[in-house]
């Protein structure tokens, strides 16, 4: 056996929901929906690939004008997937959407760092870079990889309730993969948001720019469809060039570049994690970091 492998790991998993993103039009709008809703939309390769699938959908079809993303359930989404039954990171995938070799059987930090490429990193990209406009609605919590599914889309809108957070700090890392902050945020608050890990509301990430709308709960559904039908009387091609426009000015400002830079960072963490605690994410599990996490409100 090459010293570059390892074997394959047989693990049970057990995917609890068949179809863990719904995917329903009305009109011109698409609506994909995370319906995890047992382990609060967290994200295994599951429900991230399944995802991909019906952005990808979307996409190419002409009758949809605007994509909506939204979530089933209690939460929008508590994050990655850190220990449900299904948590499907010892899994390869055959279908792979970026240009990365498979993970299952890489030995060290390399397992990891190539999984990671592909369904947190490269997807997010991806979602950015839909032609079409997209709009996150949000309700409850939008935590730590939640927040990434929220940013990837072009407008957010947020029930009164919703409230926002990145923890993982505590587990070693420097945020999320997808390293937005300091974009969704100005650097100086993208700072207290990592270093403290609280929760902040939905009106104070109103405030501070990462979001652009904050309605009552029973008026969420509604207000996002408002916008939806809105934006879809604009001429196709004219969206997708301020999209790309737009883009392509944050990439200019140093995004894309410094993305990649933090996602380095990341990984040095991860296998920082694996020497000093065994274990690449800390010890931590969806428990642990729900129980330590629970009463941060800012």
């Amino acid at each position: 056996m090459s010293n570059e492998t390892v074997p394959k790991v047989d693990v049970d998993i057990v995917y609890e929901e068949e179809r863990p993103v719904l995917y329903d039009v009305d009109g011109k709008i698409a609506y994909l929906t995370l319906n995890r809703v047992k382990y609060h939309n967290s994200q295994n390769a599951q429900m991230l690939y399944a995802l991909d699938d019906a952005f990808f959908k979307a996409t190419g079809d002409d009758d949809i004008k605007v994509i909506v993303l939204r979530a089933n359930g209690k939460h929008f989404s508590a994050g990655h997937d850190i220990g449900t039954p299904g948590r499907d990171f010892e899994r390869g995938r055959e279908d792979r959407r970026s240009m990365n070799y498979n993970h299952d059987n890489k030995p060290g930090a390399e397992k990891a760092y190539v999984r990671e490429q592909e369904v947190y990193l490269e997807f997010c990209r991806r979602w950015r870079a839909v032609p079409k406009p997209t709009i996150a609605q949000v309700h409850k919590g939008c935590i730590a990889g939640g927040l990434m599914l929220a940013w990837v889309c072009d407008l957010i809108v947020a029930s009164d309730d919703a409230f926002f957070q990145d923890p993982v700090v505590q587990m070693g890392f420097p945020g999320v993969e997808y390293f937005a902050h300091p974009f969704e945020l100005n650097v100086r608050r993208a700072k207290e948001f990592l270093l403290l890990g609280e929760r902040w509301s939905a009106q104070r990430v109103l405030a501070a720019g990462m979001i652009n709308k904050v309605v009552p709960r029973d008026e969420l559904d509604a207000a996002v469809k408002a916008w939806a039908e809105k934006i879809a009387t604009q001429p196709r091609l004219a969206m997708a060039l301020t999209k790309q426009a737009c883009n392509h000015i944050e990439d200019l400002q140093g995004k894309r570049s410094g993305m990649d830079m933090v996602y380095g960072y990341h990984h040095f963490a991860h296998a920082n994690n694996t020497i000093v605690k065994g274990d690449y994410i800390a010890g931590f599990d969806g428990k642990s970091m729900a129980k330590s996490n629970k009463d941060k409100q800012s």
